[in-house]
């Protein structure tokens, strides 16, 4: 049989998902599967997340690896919990260093900074789970060393990616643990090939033994700092020994009667609900041109803050609670013009890949959980033989002095991923989350008003066509966006432009838990995602 799996010329016709014992929302079948074979083995909700985190490391290393980042949010025993699990940049890396370029490089070793997940994946279990990590790991270790099929969308991506490297990166030694571990022939999986990866596995069997000691304090570490120093790079052993994930309260803000909950910088979540508390100046019934313009002005306001003070929390210079208060709202909201698109800042956001996923028991934990190598497969950079692919979080700090988010050394850059979780009433609802960069809290507030504002169900609130703010005044559309709505926007001063395809409008999972204790989950066709439930 002969056919295109990535073809797609009818709009998807799902329906939300139900259970009652567990369930597991993420963009790979095959993690999902994962997560839910820990949940009836015994596992909560925490090792669920933890097991399918490490299952998508081995299948969407396209977007995550053993070098990303990851943040949390936890429900347990119905309180929140925020996890950071972000990196800091090398204590050997400078302004003065990095002199010679006019902005952070993406590639390479200099965008590198210390790797957070999988020390998070260790905080987790230690303080919440109810298996050990060596129990959590084993189906990523199988996965990496027995195979799995690459699904259309993981496999598009795949490709396009070794494209890409092939032509920046070919001849040039240090990106050639890439090209060994990441291709074959120098050619990326197809749809439905087996992948194997045996030094992912290797590298996971050591930190499940560990406890991620190897990672951070034994050989994977010396193996880190010893590739850097013969690459140029800054890392150092001691950058991953002082490295500690740090456990935050999610920050919230009350719109249309729900508690929206994100977690603070260093992340971007409080863009979406500094969007969220203008739009709170609104009332909405049905997405007509008008509230998509008023969605975007708002995301426009929020973005141009949070680009221009978000960075270390340490290092910030305005208190980012003062952009969740009414007032923040009030004033912003004043500031839209109902018939014309404004102009609110001249940065230009980057893009970006990442994995989602959620998680819910039986007995009400859940997990928001988001874990990103950041630009696809990140710098570009593995480590030989042990199929850890360095994430180029970096790249976001600026080399200008005067910015908040400026380069200096152990400091957390501006970070793009956020995982969200709503409420209502005091009573925590569920997690939920859109992947992909800056578009990110763009998601969140387009996903959480079609839920609450357009009453839309958690699936079609996630396959509703998506509008992206790119910059200046200029919107992406998705290719199934009203035409007739596009229309009415570039006559109110929106540069539109429709997209080709619907990758850079992100990718959502959800999972609403209902007072009787039944899951509703929600995938969207953006991916190959796939909600696995019992």
């Amino acid at each position: 049989m002969n056919f295109d799996p990535m073809y797609q010329p009818y709009a998807g016709n799902r329906f939300c998902i139900t259970a009652n014992h567990g369930m597991v929302a993420t963009g790979s079948a095959p993690a999902a599967a994962a997560g839910l074979s820990i949940l009836q083995k015994g596992g909560n909700a925490i090792d669920a997340a933890v097991a399918t985190a490490a299952a998508l490391t081995v299948c969407e290393p396209t977007a995550n690896g053993l070098g990303a980042d990851a943040f949390a949010i936890i429900c347990y025993n119905n309180q929140l919990y925020g996890l950071n699990a972000s990196g800091y940049s090398p204590y050997d890396i400078s302004l003065d260093k990095m002199s010679s370029y006019q902005q952070m490089p993406v590639h390479g070793w200099a965008p590198v900074m210390v790797p957070g997940a999988v020390k998070g994946w260790g905080e987790l279990v230690k303080r919440f789970g109810k298996l050990t990590l060596k129990e959590d790991l084993a189906p990523a270790i199988d996965y990496a060393e027995n195979g799995y099929a690459a699904g259309p969308m993981l496999a598009y991506m795949w490709n396009k990616a070794a494209s890409r490297f092939q032509q920046l990166f070919k001849g040039r030694h240090e990106f050639d643990p890439w090209f060994d571990t990441f291709t074959k022939n120098s050619k990326a999986p197809q749809f439905g090939d087996l992948v194997i990866l045996k030094d992912h596995a290797k590298t996971l069997r050591m930190i499940a033994e560990t406890n991620t000691d190897a990672f951070y304090h034994g050989e994977i570490a010396d193996k880190i700092e010893a590739q850097s120093i013969r690459d140029g790079g800054y890392l150092r052993k001691k950058d991953l020994e002082d490295y500690q994930v740090t456990w935050v309260d999610p920050v919230s803000v009350n719109y249309h009667v729900y508690d929206v909950f994100e977690l603070p910088p260093n992340g971007q979540g409080i863009t979406a609900l500094m969007a969220l508390n203008i739009l709170n100046q609104f009332h909405f019934d049905h997405r007509d041109v008008n509230s998509i313009h008023t969605m975007i002005e708002a995301m426009k306001i929020a973005f141009a803050d949070g680009l221009d003070a978000i960075t270390d929390p340490q290092e910030m210079k305005q208190d980012y609670r003062e952009f969740l208060k009414e007032d923040y709202g009030i004033h912003n909201a004043k500031r839209i013009d109902p018939d014309h698109a404004s102009i609110y800042t001249k940065q230009t956001p980057a893009k970006s890949g990442t994995v989602y996923l959620a998680t819910a028991d039986k007995d009400g934990n859940m997990v928001s959980f988001i874990q990103s190598n950041y630009m696809g497969f990140g710098s570009g950079i593995v480590i030989e033989g042990t199929g850890i692919a360095l994430q180029n979080r970096g790249a976001d700090f600026s080399l200008n002095k005067k910015d908040a988010n400026v380069l200096s050394p152990h400091k957390r850059s501006y970070h793009t991923i956020i995982p969200g979780f709503l409420c209502k009433d005091g009573k925590p609802l569920g997690p939920f989350g859109v992947m992909g960069g800056y578009m990110q809290p763009q998601g969140h507030v387009q996903l959480l008003m079609n839920m609450i504002d357009f009453h839309l169900n958690p699936q079609m609130a996630l396959d509703a066509p998506r509008w992206q703010w790119t910059r200046e005044n200029k919107i992406l559309l998705e290719p199934e966006f009203d035409n007739a709505t596009a229309q009415a926007l570039l006559r109110k001063g929106h540069d539109i432009q429709i997209a080709t395809e619907r990758t850079p409008f992100g990718r959502g999972q959800c999972i609403l838990r209902k007072g009787n204790g039944v899951l509703i989950g929600a995938t969207e066709s953006r991916t190959d995602g796939n909600i696995a439930c019992w």
